[in-house]
């Protein structure tokens, strides 16, 4: 009889085809294990969703098969879910560097979640983890945007599976340690059956600034501003938090921060010992009265254009305790998420509109991505030599781009695949190939009212989309001796002048017809929401949202 082929089923359920969300699931015979959980932030049409996490339905169904949970590095749209997942799931052990767990911890206080509710266990990026009996995981450290940042080398049965992680090939890092290439190049010795690499910026040739170069050209503006600087980055971006405040100590400014994320993330990162400081920061912008404007550098949040962040109510003048003025130099050290762009230009034109001093990306070199450029794809791809190939982190054009890279290669690999979130991908020693898929997608969740999140079905966004382009029609029904109708309208246009009290008419019309038939409030609700509808989407030509309410006279 032949031998049963062994299979390694990998399913991603996000970060195909997009920035964020990402997780991994990789499954043999009765274990899984899991890599990162993140977040995403809404496009501009999901109206009301504060965040995107990927739906965990096949988790949840399998959660007794769960040997562990690997964490690459502390960003959000790499831990950012996980909040929002463990309440789903049994006590599972989870594995990630220092900064990492310490992001983490953070963002279980906000949630009031405990560590009774996750097994943590620190590593470093040298250590080699015996997950459980089909999984061992090596570590290696990958330059970023942030400390800690992990690549995974994932020993299966059938081979070895490089996992990147997000990183760039940055010889000269904000805390000086480098990628560790020489793990790559003996895996690559050993044999890579497959590579999962990232793809965020696989469209950029030649090699990615370091963030020595981003210093200098921020420096450089410092050092020539007249009054106060104001500096905006990701508060997760830490090795560019480092070199902010060196640069404002070496020229004499303290360092106001300002923003929950800022202040809560450096804090984590100072306890921990990931940012060096010799000045105390500020919290507290009281103490910018006592300070004169050319001592003062201010680093604040709203580096994506978010309305109640730092900079927009600094750009709109809303500030408790700053208002802007012309002299003022605002460096925003950071690009536009995708979706993020023409909220991220409003901010930019009215900071101009005050007459400030702006600095931003791509026009001035404030910014470097964390995320590799061609060639350093291409040295990944060259040390590693795998037999298959599926690019990652990215969207679309990020993933194809990526894929005629590979092609290029001197040794290409036999087969690239590019899945969707919720293909089984199905890996053996010879093949690769995607058999089926698991239920995946998003929750839309809305944090007003509190931190834990409420989701928010998709009918409900069509709705608020609907209400958005086409308004409400409400028509108030009185079910009495003398039938009466009300209609309510907010922002229906139409050519028609009498549209409303062609409304009224209609539903009158069946408001008194279900009285003589003596029919429920519930059938003659619904005499008027068709005929309503019907009428106002000829005479419009749009679809907005009708409310029919009818109440006993």
């Amino acid at each position: 009889m032949k031998k049963k082929e062994r299979k390694l089923k990998i399913m991603p359920l996000g970060g195909m085809g997009e920035i964020g969300k990402n997780m991994f699931v990789f499954e043999y015979k009765d274990e899984i294990l899991l890599v990162d959980g993140g977040l995403a932030f809404p496009d501009a049409d999901m109206l009301g969703v504060d965040i995107l996490v990927p739906k965990i339905d096949y988790i949840v169904e399998n959660a007794h098969k769960i040997k562990g949970w690997v964490l690459t590095h502390g960003h959000e749209d790499h831990i950012g879910g996980i909040p929002y997942m463990i309440r789903l799931l049994p006590k599972i052990k989870m594995y990630g560097a220092k900064l990492t767990l310490g992001l983490l911890r953070g963002k279980f206080e906000e949630f009031k979640l405990t560590e009774d509710d996750v097994d943590l266990h620190e590593i470093t990026p040298d250590d080699r983890i015996k997950i459980s009996k089909f999984f061992t995981v090596d570590f290696f450290r990958m330059t970023h945007s942030i400390p800690d940042n992990s690549g995974l080398i994932i020993h299966t049965p059938i081979g070895r599976v490089v996992h990147s992680g997000d990183f760039k090939l940055d010889y000269h890092p904000a805390d000086g340690k480098t990628s560790h290439l020489h793990k790559l190049a003996q895996a690559g010795e050993e044999g890579v059956l497959a590579l999962f690499s990232d793809s965020t910026r696989a469209e950029s040739p030649g090699y990615s600034p370091s963030e020595r170069d981003i210093k200098a050209a921020i420096e450089k503006i410092v050092t020539t501003a007249k009054g106060r600087v104001i500096v905006t980055t990701f508060s997760s971006h830490i090795h560019r938090l480092q070199n902010v405040i060196r640069i404002a100590e070496a020229h004499d400014k303290r360092v106001i921060i300002e923003g929950r994320s800022m202040v809560k993330n450096t804090q984590i990162a100072q306890d921990l010992g990931y940012l060096e400081v010799n000045n105390p920061l500020i919290t507290d912008t009281k103490e910018l009265n006592r300070l004169q404007d050319d001592k003062i550098l201010f680093l604040c949040t709203g580096a994506q254009g978010q309305p109640m962040a730092a900079l927009s109510r600094l750009a709109y003048g809303t500030h408790r305790s700053l208002t802007l003025k012309e002299g003022d130099t605002v460096i925003m050290s950071s690009s536009p998420i995708p979706g993020n762009e023409e909220a991220v230009g409003r901010i930019i034109n009215q900071l101009y509109e005050l007459n400030v001093d702006v600095f931003y990306p791509p026009t001035y070199k404030v910014h470097t991505s964390g995320h590799a450029y061609q060639e350093e794809l291409k040295l990944i791809l060259d040390l590693t030599r795998p037999k298959f190939f599926m690019p990652w982190h990215g969207e679309m054009r990020h993933q194809v781009n990526h894929k005629r890279i590979a092609e290029t290669m001197s040794n290409p690999p036999e087969k690239i695949i590019i899945p969707e979130n919720g293909d089984i991908i199905v890996l053996t020693k010879n093949s690769i190939k995607i058999e089926g898929q698991i239920e995946s997608g998003a929750l839309f969740l809305d944090n007003v009212g509190g931190k834990t999140g409420t989701e928010i079905s998709e009918p409900t966004i069509r709705d608020r989309q609907m209400l958005s382009n086409d308004g409400i029609i409400i028509v108030i029904a009185v079910k009495g001796s003398q039938p009466s109708v009300e209609v309510i309208s907010r922002g229906v246009s139409s050519d028609k002048n009498d549209l409303k009290k062609d409304i009224e008419k209609i539903a009158l019309e069946q408001l008194k017809k279900g009285i003589r038939e003596k029919k429920r409030l519930g059938a003659i609700r619904d005499d008027i929401f068709y005929p309503v509808r019907r009428y106002v989407r000829k005479a419009t030509r749009r679809n907005p949202v009708i409310v029919p309410t009818i109440i006993e006279g």
